[in-house]
């Protein structure tokens, strides 16, 4: 028959150690959490009049820069596997993508989203 026997004396765990050396540390301030960005929204809107035919959706009313915007038109045509391109304050993508678009911008932050057209 085998038993147990524990080979540490009580009192002894490498946590006991850690926490007497706890009044060691230096004392520091709490960082100061700043406050969350507001919530972006987003308008997406279907359309194919003046694109040749074409299907295309747009993501407006995001409320970034341009160069945000850029940087937002590539992360979107890699996750919906589109072409796109950024025009004026629209993100421009190829496509009739309003139902799997909100999903994506969900993932990205955008708190609100308005499907139309």
């Amino acid at each position: 028959m085998l038993t147990f026997m524990p080979t540490e004396k009580k009192g002894s765990s490498p946590f006991a150690a850690l926490d007497a050396m706890r009044d060691q540390l230096p004392s520091r301030p709490l960082p100061v959490i700043e406050k969350a960005a507001p919530k972006l929204k987003a308008v997406v809107r279907y359309e194919r009049k003046g694109h040749r035919g074409k299907e295309v959706t747009f993501v407006e009313k995001l409320g970034l820069r341009a160069s945000e915007l850029e940087i937002w038109c590539g992360d979107l045509k890699k996750a919906l596997g589109c072409g796109g391109r950024v025009e004026d304050d629209a993100i421009i993508l190829q496509g009739d993508l309003r139902a799997r678009l909100p999903a994506v911008l969900t993932a990205k932050g955008v708190g609100k989203i308005t499907v139309s057209g």
